[in-house]
């Protein structure tokens, strides 16, 4: 393999592909099931073809390429990452796995090299979750875990539904659970994702290869209190929801941090209704992502917030309500595709340690069911989810050569 030429075309996949966001110059915004989204899959779909692949794309959106290995009849090597991001994201998150899972088929191709079984290329729907709130929609629907209830439930800030943006996306909600794959299909997967965290580019080290994924539960939580006059409502009369649920908040930071390194939770979203300024609030939401190595870890936190917002509420005589928004427990990579990464690794003399991800993945829901592995490259400074994040293509020129070879053993 020619590792010069394949940096090459992965940088020209990513420069082309920065083009597809609905923020130019302030980071890149693609959601779900919008026209930039829509840009971004066709480009993919023609670099699947260009790399011999045979391409569809599936009725949630999900971009799929495969390559016909000597048996079908095999459970498949699956490779890729999502193509969705935040909002004002970088240029690297999700992207560039789907990138290096298409330029590994590009060298089978210019090989013509036939593997035991299928290697199929992924490019994801919604991992994100940034739109609607959720995540992993893409993945979850290929392991049949979506439905058309969920799509009608689940709805953005503008109030559109999942069902309505994927009908206005050219897709019929109506047949969601036909995305869903053999369960046997899937033999092994793969991907390979920037860090997002400061660790391998501080050491200087090439990679990091992922040992765990951290379960993640995201909830909606809103208080339900009443509106009166700002002026002249006395304080002890009112039932003020965003009184009520910044006391609440204040605290959720301190239940992390009494808990074992590594856990983390977040209060990302926050909306008051009616929203003046000259008005006691009626309503106050707030979104809260819990994150840890131990789900019991993850359960103990939600509990108690849920006792905070009781204990608050009693006291006026408010109530609170919540949705949860996500719920996927930890999980454990292939220590067997470690054990192969490690020794490519070795072979080609990169620098790699063995590490856990903070951040949620594809990876994280398919691994619940499959073989998984996941290959980190460094993220300058840490940085991500930012118009900042940067990766060197050097990087992704070297994560192929591991995951060829990976594949090769597989």
């Amino acid at each position: 393999m020619d590792k010069k030429i394949s940096t090459a075309r992965i940088r020209k996949n990513l420069e082309d592909l920065k083009a597809f966001t609905a923020t130019p110059g302030k980071g890149c915004t693609r959601m779900p099931f919008s026209r930039e989204t829509r840009a971004a899959a066709e480009y993919l779909k023609a670099a699947m073809k260009d790399a011999g692949l045979d391409v569809v794309e599936d009725c949630v959106g999900n971009i799929i390429g495969t390559r016909r290995g000597k048996d079908s009849s095999l459970p498949a090597i699956v490779c890729g990452s999502h193509y969705d991001s935040v909002y004002n994201g970088g240029d690297y998150d999700g992207i560039a796995g789907v990138v290096v899972a298409i330029e590994l088929a590009r060298i089978l191709q210019e090989e013509n090299a036939m593997l035991d079984t299928d290697f199929v290329v992924v490019a994801f729907m919604d991992e994100e979750g940034c739109r609607f709130g959720t995540g992993y929609f893409g993945s979850y629907s290929i392991l049949g875990e979506m439905d058309v209830d969920q799509c009608k439930r689940f709805k953005d800030r503008d109030d559109i539904s999942v069902y309505d943006a994927m009908q206005r996306y050219g897709l019929d909600p109506e047949k969601v659970t036909e995305a869903a794959w053999d369960k046997n299909r899937i033999g092994h997967y793969i991907e390979m994702h920037i860090e997002q965290g400061p660790v391998l580019d501080a050491e200087k080290l090439e990679f990091g290869l992922v040992n765990c994924i951290v379960g993640i539960q995201r909830y909606l939580f809103t208080v339900h209190g009443r509106s009166d006059h700002a002026g002249t409502t006395p304080m002890h009369m009112r039932k003020d929801a965003v009184d009520i649920a910044t006391k609440v908040i204040s605290k959720i930071g301190d239940l992390a941090r009494a808990e074992e390194p590594g856990t983390v939770a977040t209060v990302g979203f926050v909306h008051a209704v009616p929203g003046g300024m000259n008005v006691v609030a009626q309503e106050m939401s707030f979104s809260v992502d819990i994150r840890s190595t131990k789900n019991e870890i993850i359960d103990k936190i939600a509990k108690k917030i849920q006792a905070l917002l009781e204990e608050e509420t009693s006291k006026c005589g408010a109530s609170y309500s919540y949705e949860t928004k996500l719920s996927i427990t930890p999980v454990d990579m292939s220590s067997a595709m470690l054990d192969m990464m490690e020794d490519s690794c070795k072979k080609h003399g990169y620098q790699a340690i063995r590490m856990p991800s903070g951040a949620g993945h594809d990876a994280l829901a398919i691994g619940q069911h499959h073989d998984t592995v996941m290959l980190f490259v460094p993220s300058k400074d840490g940085r991500s989810h930012c118009q900042e994040e940067h990766t060197e293509y050097e990087s992704f020129g070297k994560a192929t050569e591991v995951l060829y070879d990976l594949i090769h053993t597989l």
